[in-house]
């Protein structure tokens, strides 16, 4: 190596990658996709069973609708009421609106969905499981294949040296085939634990997962 080769390990990853899971407890109900399908954001990957908070919501929205009536009846001969009898029936209304918001949000806790375009690459789920809404709990993993890239590594000491723009050389791990990239971005804090600096190149046709070692060819 010379001093403008620097030499890089790489992992190919997902442009974008996340592990998704339910943020409450309950039994899988429903699922509606699989490894290898791919999704839309907003898609509905999966469902619990939620028919008791669906019931609550509906009671939420006749609650409101009862609320709304009684205030805007009390707002219509407010001049022959106490004002403190109309504020009263205000906080009500307003409480009926918050509680709704309450069950709206609880129910979509049981409903998990696709947070970006992108590919179901892995399934920690069944219908009949129960699930615990703990951190770290697996339902799908989800990978925007359609955009991959290279996540170099190469030593801090030469963070001065590799620019945006600079090429990369590469060999995927076992395999003598030589492929050129070239760097995209560079991370702009140090690894304190390796004392490496991360960089990125954007690639194609290459699977998540992958890696091997390569050399930036800094300002040639």
């Amino acid at each position: 190596l010379n001093a403008q080769d620097i030499y890089a390990t790489f992992d190919v990853k997902a442009d974008q990658e996340a592990q998704l899971g339910f943020s409450t407890s309950g039994i899988v109900k429903e699922i509606f996709f699989d490894i290898g399908d791919k999704v839309k954001k907003g898609d509905i990957l999966a469902v619990l069973d939620n028919k008791d908070l669906e019931a609550l919501r509906e009671n939420a929205r006749v609650a409101l609708r009862y609320a709304k009536k009684d205030y805007d009846r009390q707002k219509q001969v407010k001049k022959y009421i106490n004002p403190a009898q109309l504020d009263q029936f205000a906080r009500a209304y307003e409480t009926a609106k918050a509680q709704l918001s309450y069950q709206e949000a609880l129910l979509d806790k049981t409903i998990l969905k696709a947070p970006f375009d992108g590919t179901i690459v892995s399934k920690g789920i069944e219908v009949g499981d129960v699930v615990t809404g703990q951190l770290g709990s697996h339902a799908f993993g989800i990978h925007s294949l359609d955009n991959m890239k290279l996540v170099l590594k190469f030593d801090s000491k030469y963070y001065n040296s590799v620019k945006v723009g600079d090429r990369f050389v590469y060999r995927l791990d076992g395999s003598n085939q030589e492929y050129n990239g070239t760097i995209s971005k560079i991370y702009p804090a140090i690894d304190i634990t390796s004392r490496t600096i991360g960089a990125e190149v954007e690639v194609e046709g290459l699977a998540s997962g992958l890696f091997g070692t390569g050399t930036i060819k800094a300002g040639q």
